[in-house]
């Protein structure tokens, strides 16, 4: 492991699986793009395990995060981080953002919720709160753009007033909303390049709104295609995805690099997998993914020259 090394790398990546399951086919696509991604430029792929939305944690899953990584030969710098352990540097961004005003108690019911539809009206904006009623902490939308340019989606903008509206923070029940939890860890691991999904496409513009409020430097994002399935739903723990397992871990990761676009040649299915990954890390090309939204686990993208 490389990160005792006097001055990191000008490039950190990372992979950020929840522990509410194991591994499917597409989050070990996400994880083997952004590790590619990483060594093609020798930079650093660090690991951190998103582990605070604890209702929805899997006992074990992590155990098994972990395996399934190591199995498939995507070894990552240093201990895998866990974001249970850094409840006080969440508190401290949401300390900082009380202290200039910009967040709220929200006390809105689901019911309210779901009513108003997708973009948050503000109603809990301008009333007074009552301390024996349970709130979330919304951060105040300022109104402007956010832009960003995505490395395969192009040029982003996005008004997070108008499009989102104040979103929360911190849950009722006192747990940290995915949105700011995401900023601070970054911040903190001092992550340069994002290289995830593009179902979190949509998270990316309040993410950068965070760390612009906190002074945070923004890193650079490629969102990935997504894999569906047959019938155009995204793989997830949702759908019932199933697990990855490490039989024929060669082959499965053969299959993920014709899914990357990344024509592999025939004769690297039944290659050992150390060999397999120098060959993707020498030749990672992700612009090969550009222009395409989706891509059919029954068939997979044709490369592009």
């Amino acid at each position: 492991m490389r990160l005792d090394c006097p001055s990191p790398p000008p490039y950190i990546g990372r992979f950020a699986p929840s522990p509410t399951g194991p591994l499917h086919l597409g989050s070990l696509y996400t994880a083997l793009a952004s590790y590619l991604d990483a060594r093609s430029r020798n930079g650093w792929w660090l690991l951190r395990i998103d582990d605070l939305d604890t209702p929805r944690n899997m006992p074990g899953a992590t155990e098994r995060i972990l395996d399934c990584l190591a199995a498939f030969g995507l070894h990552w710098d240093g201990e895998a981080d866990l974001q249970s352990r850094h409840g006080q540097q969440y508190q401290q961004a949401i300390a900082d953002l009380q202290r200039r005003d910009l967040l709220y108690p929200c006390s809105c019911s689901r019911s309210l919720l779901a009513e108003a539809g997708p973009i948050y009206p503000g109603y809990c904006r301008s009333q007074a709160y009552r301390n024996d009623q349970p709130a979330a902490l919304r951060v105040k939308a300022s109104p402007g753009e956010v832009e960003f340019i995505d490395g395969l989606q192009g040029i982003i903008r996005e008004s997070i007033a108008d499009q989102h509206g104040d979103f929360i923070v911190l849950r009722k029940d006192s747990i940290v909303a995915y949105q700011l939890a995401v900023a601070v860890d970054d911040y903190r691991q001092g992550i340069t390049h994002v290289v995830r999904g593009s179902d979190l496409l949509d998270s990316t513009p309040k993410q950068i709104y965070l760390q612009q409020l906190l002074g945070y430097p923004t890193p650079e994002y490629l969102h990935l295609p997504i894999i569906v399935d047959r019938n155009g739903q995204k793989l997830s723990k949702q759908t019932r995805a199933e697990a990855v397992t490490a039989t024929s871990a060669n082959q499965t990761l053969f299959m993920l690099l014709s899914l990357l676009g990344q024509n592999p040649p025939p004769t690297l299915k039944r290659a050992e997998i150390p060999t397999i990954l120098d060959w993707a890390v020498a030749r990672w090309s992700p612009e090969r993914l550009r222009g395409i939204r989706s891509i059919s686990i029954d068939t997979p993208p044709s490369n592009q020259t």
